[in-house]
């Protein structure tokens, strides 16, 4: 859930945020029948979307559990195993019902899913890309040295820059 929460984290804040595209995003991490996603879902997933990227964007893990603690607080139910009347295999969910809206249910799952891996791994489970015009999250969960960017792409490109400004002539004029 926490590689579908930033993939959905990022489609529905840095890129034309539709219910095709977060359709298509739901549909590719699993999501199976009928999804009945509206141009009001979107909206309210995009508002969880920000709510989200303020946890990876955490400086320490306490500044992090403390928002993932108030998130979980205002919306998380009581934890319910459900599969969907036999469609889907036995999982865990903390929103409100099978037929709860999409924006609880991104939040409430989203908060569930990074909160245990922050548990897991004792540090922020993610971060917001260091490129400077970039800023989008990611999630770290491997071992060794924390991640600054969200891409390979970034990472060069921040390289590549670095190298330029200090190689490029100055003019002594």
């Amino acid at each position: 859930m926490a590689a579908r929460a930033v993939e959905l984290c990022v489609a529905l804040l840095y890129e034309p945020a539709s219910v095709a595209s977060i359709t298509r995003v739901l549909r590719e991490h699993g999501e199976t029948g009928e999804l009945d996603l509206g141009a009001d879902d979107v909206t309210a997933m995009r508002a969880a979307a920000a709510r989200l990227r303020e946890v990876l964007g955490a400086a320490t893990a306490g500044e992090a559990a403390a928002l993932l603690n108030r998130l979980l607080a205002e919306s998380a139910r009581a934890p319910r195993l459900t599969s969907h009347e036999g469609s889907s295999s036995w999982h865990l969910h903390v929103d409100s019902g099978d037929d709860a809206p999409w924006g609880e249910w991104f939040l409430t799952s989203s908060a569930m899913a990074l909160a245990v891996l922050l548990a897991d791994h004792q540090r922020v489970p993610g971060g917001l890309c260091a490129a400077a015009r970039c800023g989008r999250p990611f999630l770290d969960v491997g071992g060794g040295s924390p991640r600054r960017y969200c891409s390979t792409r970034c990472a060069t490109r921040e390289r590549v820059a670095a190298h330029r400004s200090r190689t490029s002539p100055t003019s002594d004029t």
